[in-house]
């Protein structure tokens, strides 16, 4: 078997595949994915509540999320030949109380001076873009261009689109580790010892890139955290808007078959002690979820949940991503730390990370994401 590419890329979650199908689309088909499970897309892509947002980002963020929003997402269930389910109605910011009004304002602001259309509504124009909310909201931000869609279909789309063009997969291949040879990153060691061949590596493992950027020297400040979505069953319409909140209580948005799907976190899954593999929920996270969606949105307080699970978020020191080559390791380029906000801006990534790859430069800056932004100045 030839384990020998262009391009090998670690991790086949939404980065990973829409990498793989970037590359393949400009021609470059010599290309490995290597999923550490038994199933492509099984980490965060296919765990989360599917937003497709700008509105409540890092402002170094932004770039990237909206370069996808204006020349990605619009286009990529023709292009992938599935229905992602992209809607792109808006998303509210919710608010109750004159603190939550700060922190909207202050996030809006900042979009805002980064040329997206957001702006703070009160209660009542809140109520106008979506009745079914609650009369305690006072006040939201309200993003028009924000929206939603379906993780695993997308996910998916663009994992079967780069097989079809050659690009190959390889599932339960857990890396070990990388090998630099006289200074430059050439091979990648799976757990069972097999040896993979390349001038270039697209890291972009979750939390996982932690441990294997370290077996050449790299380290990053980054945790692992829990947090759980559920789905309702099929409800009458009420919105198509995407819904968030100023204390991150809960997230989500109504499907096209009128199912709600939900995700947030209790704030207790700071003390959880099990691995990687292990995604099995956490019973606090559920009830704080159910009862955050509850005290804004009063109508679905009957609603029945058909299922719910959880997934690991690469959580970075400071709260956003870590983007582009590392520099001491010639041929690596990290693409990891996404901090449970990797889906919306997963085809922008993969586009910026197969221009990387081929030597180009990428449609927006991301130097400010670089990982040695973390150096030490003490």
């Amino acid at each position: 078997m030839n384990h020998t590419a262009d391009v090998i890329i670690i991790g086949g979650g939404i980065a990973g595949c829409s990498t793989a199908y970037y590359l393949a689309r400009s021609g470059v088909t010599n290309v490995i994915v290597l999923e550490g499970s038994d199933s492509i897309g099984h980490g965060g892509s296919s765990r989360n509540g599917g937003g497709v947002r700008q509105s409540g980002r890092d402002v170094r963020e932004l770039p990237i999320v909206m370069y996808g929003i204006r020349n990605l997402w619009p286009y990529l269930s023709e292009e992938l030949g599935v229905d992602t389910e992209y809607t792109q109605k808006g998303n509210l910011r919710l608010g109750k109380t004159q603190a939550h009004y700060e922190k909207l304002k202050k996030l809006a602001d900042n979009c805002r001076a980064s040329g997206l259309d957001v702006r703070m509504v009160d209660g009542k124009e809140v109520r106008e873009i979506c009745p079914c909310l609650s009369q305690e909201i006072t006040c939201a931000s309200w993003c028009p261009t924000d929206g939603h869609a379906n993780p695993l279909v997308t996910t998916l789309g663009f994992y079967r689109k780069a097989l079809e063009m050659g690009v190959r997969f390889f599932t339960g291949a857990k890396v070990k580790g990388l090998r630099k040879i006289r200074g430059k990153l050439r091979e990648v060691i799976l757990e069972d010892g097999t040896v993979f061949e390349t001038d270039t590596v697209v890291l972009s493992a979750g939390y996982a890139s932690r441990y294997i950027m370290r077996t050449v020297g790299l380290e990053v400040p980054m945790i692992s955290h829990l947090e759980q979505v559920f789905v309702t069953e099929r409800e009458p319409k009420m919105f198509d808007i995407m819904l968030g909140t100023a204390d991150a209580d809960f997230y989500g948005h109504q499907a096209s078959n009128g199912t709600f799907v939900w995700g947030s976190d209790s704030g207790l899954e700071i003390g959880l002690d099990q691995s990687l593999d292990n995604v099995q929920t956490y019973d606090l996270s559920l009830g704080a979820t159910c009862r955050a969606v509850e005290g804004y949105i009063p109508l679905l307080a009957d609603a029945k949940i058909v299922r719910f699970w959880g997934g690991w978020l690469d959580m970075t020191a400071d709260g956003t991503y870590i983007m582009g080559p590392a520099e001491e390791v010639p041929g690596l380029l990290l693409a990891c730390g996404f901090n449970g906000h990797g889906f919306g801006t997963g085809p922008a990534v993969g586009y910026i990370m197969a221009k990387l790859a081929m030597g180009e430069e990428p449609p927006v800056d991301i130097r400010p994401l670089r990982y040695d932004r973390f150096m030490s100045n003490k």
